[in-house]
């Protein structure tokens, strides 16, 4: 079993689907018994201080050349290709999302990230993905051989205790307040549906200020002050509480690469509504969620009434949620096809 380092920009907390990813695959990859030391990187990423390239240059060129080097995918997609070419361990690049697909770029800095992110991915010795989705992007627009990416897919945990709904029905929504995460579209949707019985909560750290403040005036503008709650980030056992007690799950994305979200949905008996966009036809079974197209308030209303209207649509979807979210791997399951990336 190969000892390996993963090699991580800044605080491994931090509340993202990616950052989660990653603490969560180092735990699960210890507690196969393997030695993986956890290699802290300056926090700048993915638009790193030119201190900061020095220094993580510096510690990747330094790591043991015996054993790999697990890497963030801010890494590949910001650091100069010189840089990564000084490091001499076998590099393991986990690409979430390539950085130059992200939301908002100038047509400049898409076009920087994805020479970069290219060009690195080309010195990497294999790439984990956490989806089929990813693994083709890379593929067809990155050149990045087939035979050198393999799909790990999140763990799922499941929500702990039975479901307890809430009176009035609770729409559940969970995802950083950032613009890709769509929660302007469904504050929208939610207004149009404001003569049905409902009360929603959203879940997210305001990982982009400016847009966290947005959002708060939306639902003051649209006077649901009173129904929608904009919780921020809160703890595993708040979480849980709050899947336990919804009615289903909603997030009205632009696009995902993956959606962890969406498997612990499934594994609390969640009826989902999402966007036909990215990895999500992939994540979210036909049965067990209604997907609708992304940017689009009206549609994304409509799937909500149906849920909230129709109890044998409900029922049936939950179901069909409960039977996929059953069957979803758990982190020890993607630790040994990460494991094994690792060994061979």
């Amino acid at each position: 079993m190969r000892a390996a380092s993963f090699a991580i920009p800044g605080d491994i907390d931090t509340p993202t689907g990616g950052f989660l990813y990653e603490k969560r695959l180092l735990l699960a990859l210890r507690a196969q018994g393997r030695a993986v030391r956890h290699v802290v990187l300056p926090g700048s990423f993915p638009d790193p201080l030119p201190a900061d390239v020095a220094r993580t240059v510096a510690i990747l060129r330094d790591l043991p050349q015996d054993r790999p080097v697990i890497l963030d995918g801010f890494i590949p997609g910001a650091l100069d290709p010189a840089g990564l070419a000084q490091v001499r361990a076998p590099m393991v690049a986990i690409v979430h999302h390539p950085l130059a697909l992200e939301e908002g770029l100038s047509p400049a800095r898409a076009a920087h990230l994805y020479r970069t992110e290219r060009a690195n991915l080309a010195r990497m010795a294999h790439v984990l993905v956490p989806s089929p989705h990813t693994r083709s992007i890379l593929v067809e627009r990155y050149g990045v051989p087939a035979a050198r990416i393999t799909v790990a897919r999140p763990g799922v945990d499941r929500p702990a205790g039975r479901p307890a709904p809430a009176d009035p029905p609770l729409l559940l929504s969970v995802g950083i307040l950032h613009p890709r995460k769509g929660h302007d579209v469904l504050v929208s949707a939610l207004a149009r549906i404001r003569a049905l019985d409902w009360q929603a909560v959203i879940v997210g750290a305001p990982w982009d200020a400016a847009h966290a403040a947005s959002l708060r005036r939306r639902v003051e503008r649209l006077d649901l002050g009173r129904r929608v709650t904009l919780a921020g980030r809160v703890g595993t056992v708040e979480l849980h509480r709050l899947y336990r007690a919804a009615h289903l799950f909603a997030l009205a994305t632009r696009y995902e690469g993956y959606g962890i979200v969406f498997d612990e949905a499934l594994a609390a008996g969640l009826p989902i509504v999402s966007c036909r966009t990215g990895a999500v036809p992939d994540t979210v079974p036909a049965d067990a969620g209604s997907l609708v197209p992304p940017d689009d308030p009206r549609a994304m209303a409509e799937a909500l009434a149906t849920l909230l209207t129709d109890g044998d649509a409900h029922a049936a979807r939950s179901a069909a949620a409960r039977r996929h979210g059953a069957s979803l791997a758990d982190w020890s399951d993607t630790a040994a096809i990460a494991g094994a990336v690792l060994d061979a």
